[in-house]
């Protein structure tokens, strides 16, 4: 591998361990108020480490020109899963159906990496018709437009939001018109403003957000929340109380181990704590765009920005919400956050980023352009 690729498993693996040590302590209210064993949700936690491990070192080794291949089948699947969750019988967990087989495959997560391979095989095969409304954007539109439709009713805003956020990344990465963002961005917005004008959580949390008056049933949810997450990051001061000392998590702060576990590190570990974990983020994504500009290809250049994406986006997005820079947007911490389909996920991104970012790969994949990359070079090599 190069030396991006190590250094992003090795910060990998950094993230993942501090994740199960967090979650042990972040877990501590459930584990009493339900009588389950001290170490239940870090060793599920781990089962789901130990499969995305398998998975990441597979995927590492694996020629990433298979995402290509998969790419139209796997947002087919993931269109299929997606309205499955719609279907009567799915139980709601929190109010969302979101979830297949109890809770062990959530749909929404596996369109991630859905869209981050199918967006970049329509932009290449594009080409410059990319840049035409009809021709170009608009296939592009109806696909994920569908998927954040499904997303919208589960509910789940926040997946439909981040499915938006990196399918315009991309098309601005891969050179579309100015334009079409602002009418795409004008269209999202009139769409949001709709949803807040209606009762609902997502009328409450801009309203929370904004400091305005919540009803009474809404406070013990929202601004309760957002306010014990503050309190977690403040009592922490700079170098937190200590790991398993921290007391927001113990009946205080809602979801602890999940949604809010950045405010568990922020009391436990205190401001250093929470901007380590920052810069550790900010490092994944440089390492990853660093690989995507050095990609052999132009469409595993844009899978590997489409992949770097979603997982740091989606951790500053999380880091953001516990010190309330952001509305709660339900939104958990990679590697850290409790919830296995998202660990095996995020882990199986990275080994394709780690696949793209070897040495070999460049050289000696199968559409490599390389000329002296022939099977005599491809035998003196091995």
């Amino acid at each position: 591998m190069g030396l991006e690729a190590r250094l992003l498993i090795v910060l990998t693996v950094v993230l993942v361990g501090l994740g199960h040590v967090v979650l042990y302590s972040a877990s501590a209210l459930q584990v009493t108020q339900y009588g389950l064993a001290r170490t239940f949700f870090v060793a599920n936690q781990a089962q789901g480490a130990l499969a995305g491990a398998i998975l990441l070192l597979v995927l590492a080794r694996l020629d990433a020109q298979w995402v290509r291949r998969a790419a139209w089948p796997g947002m087919l699947l993931a269109l299929l899963l997606m309205a499955l969750v719609l279907l009567p019988g799915i139980t709601p967990v929190n109010g969302s159906r979101r979830y297949l087989v109890g809770r062990s495959v959530q749909p929404s997560e596996l369109a991630k990496l859905a869209l981050c391979a199918w967006v970049p095989l329509l932009i290449v095969r594009k080409g410059e018709r990319l840049r035409e409304l009809r021709r170009g954007l608009l296939p592009v539109v109806l696909v994920v437009g569908t998927l954040c439709l499904l997303a919208v009713l589960e509910p789940d805003l926040s997946a439909a939001m981040l499915y938006c956020l990196l399918t315009g990344i991309l098309l601005f990465v891969a050179g579309a018109r100015w334009r079409h963002f602002l009418l795409f961005t004008a269209v999202g917005a009139l769409a949001l403003g709709a949803m807040a004008l209606r009762p609902g959580y997502v009328r409450n949390r801009l309203q929370e957000f904004a400091g305005g008056e919540l009803p009474a049933a809404a406070q013990r949810g929202l601004g309760f929340q957002q306010d014990q997450s503050k309190i977690a990051v403040g009592s922490g001061g700079v170098l937190g109380v200590g790991l398993a000392r921290g007391n927001q998590q113990r009946g205080w702060l809602p979801l602890a181990y999940n949604d809010f576990i950045a405010s568990v590190i922020g009391e436990e570990f205190g401001f250093v704590g929470l901007a380590l974990c920052t810069l550790a983020f900010a490092l994944y994504g440089y390492l990853g765009f660093l690989i995507a500009a050095q990609a052999r290809s132009p469409y595993l250049g844009l899978l590997a920005v489409g992949l770097t994406t979603v997982t740091v986006v989606t951790a500053l997005v999380h880091l953001a919400v516990v010190v309330d820079l952001l509305p709660n947007t339900g939104l958990t911490l990679p590697f850290v956050s409790y919830g296995r389909s998202n660990l095996v996920l995020t882990l199986a991104m990275t080994g394709i980023l780690a696949n793209i970012g070897s040495t070999r790969e460049r050289v000696f994949g199968a559409e490599a352009t390389d000329p002296f990359a022939g099977p005599g070079a491809r035998r003196l090599a091995s």
